[in-house]
């Protein structure tokens, strides 16, 4: 192939190729089958939203008619502050929702709330067109103003008829109660039954140091015109219940220093109460349901009126609140409960206005309370140092009778007889002055003054104070050792063993008296620090105090007295006998005659 037809070719095949590429036809594009998936259609989330809100929509209207509108809305707070109060009420339901007491804190210093979305719950349940309703889950229209001290809010719902529902409470500017009115204004012929129920669940949370204590101080108390004032059982850990057959004026939560409560006006037709514990459950001290009725006749009468008092359990304060609304501090039984309220309790207020340091306010107490039972002390004192100066003379007879009990009581009593001593007269005053040691008991873990107030290396005086901790449990002792219970039991010790030097009790009563106050080392080393350190300053008072009746109590002249009265009664030919002695003497030949018999009867039997 020559040059030319090789140029030639190749200007033919660059012909081609350019052809082809630029201007040939191209095919079909082939047809692809469709993809088929297992996985499901996306539809949007809103769409589903929709679709069930108009399922929702129609069946509350179905349901419920005009009321169906008012289940739906946007929940807004409305928070009312006041000198002792922070509340937060809510539009749906119209509700509390929290409520803070400003002046307190918990134990660890976070803020005390009495009611919260975490531990409290509100229902109101009526009928309306055949169903349940819940009136506390619909949302209402807020109102909020102020007329002088008081701030007043009112949630209200307005039907399409015309009537309406009014929740209003009237907030003042102190103190710790808030008033609550249900306002009806023709909605009441649209519920049926006779009342409206009233549910409260109420979980109490911890806010003191000892979760144990605190336990068996938390209950439901209650109370009615019909029998006043009751309880549920506080230290059971156990369900405990309670029916409420007769109206009811009131019911609180009450814990060991504050108390939740409600109030009618006109009182409650009926409900009932329970109290529920979890042993294991350290972050709940008891659970509390309460259902109360409401008749409707109050909500038609626009007579359904209420108050919520939340705050302190403090008898200052709650003595004004209403009727019986006292007795949730609990002051012992009579006549203790008498001592309490007129006179200790008095006193002790008296002095927290005047004094701010707790310690002190106790010292002064127990000053103020041995001059007033000075004469009784005098009076006992006087009978021990009449023992001591007849204990010679008792050791003799004890000594010549050796292991007959009963002759040496009957030698005793002659001796007494003798000298003109009645044994009993010791022992009288002191047990007049048990009930003021009784009221104390109950007077230092009731007092919410003494919460979180220092003294020494105690942080609190209103629980026990743990400077020594173990890191395990004791049976018995728990979880430590309260210095304050520990010196009150080495001066009770040293004070037994003072007053035995001049007795002349012997045996068993002897060892007793040492021992019982090693028992209230175990039982008093939970309680309140305040009502330890008490019981030892009281004990090194008693010491001074016998240490000054000392001076003016002359042995000899004692034994000279006893001596005198010993030949006037030998002289008269033994004396008359006091109603006591004989009724003494008589009871012990009795004791005698029965134990010569059980012996005579079991020689019998061993023949």
């Amino acid at each position: 192939m020559d040059r030319n037809s090789a140029i030639g070719l190749s200007l033919i095949a660059a012909l081609l190729f350019a052809y082809f590429y630029w201007f040939a036809p191209k095919p079909d594009p082939t047809a692809q089958k469709p993809i088929v998936t297992t996985q499901p259609i996306i539809i949007k989330a809103d769409s589903i939203q929709e679709k069930k809100q108009a399922e929702n929509d129609s069946l509350l209207a179905a349901s419920y008619g005009n009321l169906s509108g008012f289940f739906k809305g946007k929940e807004s707070a409305t928070a009312v502050e006041t000198e002792d109060l922070k509340a937060t009420f809510s539009n749906k339901g119209g509700v509390i929702k929290e409520l803070e007491l400003k002046h307190y804190k918990t134990y660890g210093q976070q803020p005390l709330k009495l009611i919260s979305p975490n531990s409290s719950s509100f229902s109101l349940i009526s009928q309306y067109q055949g169903k349940e309703i819940d009136l506390y889950s619909l949302y209402y229209q807020v109102e909020q103003r102020k007329t002088g001290d008081t701030t007043t809010l009112s949630f209200s719902i307005k039907l399409t008829d015309g009537s309406s529902l009014t929740q209003q409470y009237s907030i003042p500017d102190k103190g710790y109660e808030i008033g609550y009115r249900i306002l009806n204004n023709g909605l009441d012929k649209q519920l049926t039954g006779d009342n409206l129920i009233l549910k409260w669940v109420d979980i109490v949370r911890p806010t003191e140091k000892d979760l144990a204590d605190t336990r068996s101080n938390t209950t439901i108390g209650y109370y009615s015109d019909a029998d006043g004032f009751d309880d549920l059982k506080a230290k059971s850990n156990s369900t405990e219940s309670e029916i409420f057959s007769k109206p009811v004026k009131w019911v609180v939560v009450k814990e060991k220093f504050f108390l939740t409560g409600l109030i009618a006006r006109n009182n409650f037709a009926g409900g009932d109460v329970e109290t529920s514990v979890n042993a294991s459950d350290s972050s709940v001290v008891k659970r509390a349901n309460i259902k109360l009725l409401i008749p409707k006749s109050s909500l038609a009468e626009n007579k359904a009126a209420f108050t919520f008092y939340t705050g302190p359990n403090d008898y200052k304060t709650i003595g004004h609140v209403t009727e019986g609304f006292a007795k949730n501090v609990y002051l012992g039984w009579p006549p203790v409960y008498w001592i309490n309220k007129f006179v200790i309790f008095p006193v002790f207020h008296f002095l927290t206005k005047i004094i701010s340091n707790y310690g002190l306010i106790i010292i002064i107490l127990v000053i103020l309370l041995k001059l007033a039972l000075a004469p009784l002390s005098y009076k006992s004192y006087l009978s021990m140092a009449k023992m001591k100066v007849l204990k010679p003379e008792l050791d003799e007879i004890k000594e010549k009778f050796g292991e007959d009990a009963t002759k040496v009581q009957q030698e005793q009593l002659k001796l007494y007889q003798q000298v003109g001593i009645n044994p009993i007269s010791g022992c009288i005053p002191v047990l007049m002055q048990m009930p003021i040691l009784f009221a104390m008991f109950y007077l230092f873990p009731a007092s919410i003054e003494l919460r979180q107030q220092p003294l020494l290396w105690a942080e609190d005086l209103s629980t026990y104070d743990s400077l020594i901790h173990f890191p395990v449990n004791i049976t018995f002792l728990g979880d430590h050792i309260s210095i304050f219970t520990l010196l009150m039991t080495a001066t009770t010790l040293l004070y037994t063993w003072q007053n035995n030097q001049m007795s002349s009790v012997q045996g068993p009563m002897k060892i007793m008296s040492y021992v019982m106050p090693l028992i209230f080392f175990f039982v008093l080393n939970s309680f309140s620090a305040g009502l330890t350190f008490y019981y030892t300053v009281s004990t090194l008072a008693t010491f001074l105090q016998q240490a000054i009746i000392r001076k003016f109590v002359d042995d000899d002249k004692i034994k000279a007295i006893m001596e005198e009265n010993r030949k006037k009664i030998a002289s008269s030919g033994g004396g008359g006998k006091s109603k006591f002695m004989n009724k003494l003497q008589e009871a012990m030949k009795n004791s005698e005659e029965t134990r010569r018999k059980a012996d005579e009867d079991r020689k019998k039997k061993k023949s």
